[in-house]
């Protein structure tokens, strides 16, 4: 898994790609919780090169969304989702939690 973190003027950009198993989501958490130690909460994910996420790492996407829109201070937006990815979020039953944007220009133009 690679993990790119592009921090814009008012949103932090996170670009993952490859897979994010039980082994490599630690690294996920990590990145999350460095951008909102910086108390920035307005994320975009983009997932145009993610092949593969587990529960675990669904779970840091969770934790990290509420964190964001705790007291109204940001949110955490998915884009570029594939359909693959899109399945498993919808069998999770979690697209409702997520607000997902087609590229990333919308995505991170609603933050």
């Amino acid at each position: 898994m690679e993990i790119r973190i592009k921090e814009l003027k008012r949103v932090d950009l996170i670009e993952l790609s490859g897979r994010i198993d039980s082994s490599t989501s630690a690294d996920l958490e990590a990145a999350f919780d460095a951008i909102t130690e910086k108390e920035r909460f307005r994320i975009v994910v983009d997932m145009s090169e993610l092949d593969y996420i587990s529960s675990r790492g669904l779970r840091a996407l969770i934790s990290t969304v509420k964190e964001c829109r705790r007291w109204n201070r940001g949110d955490l937006l998915l884009c570029h989702v594939p359909e693959r990815i899109m399945h498993v979020l919808d069998l999770a039953g979690l697209t409702p939690l997520f607000k997902i944007f087609d590229n990333t220009v919308d995505a991170v133009g609603s933050l």
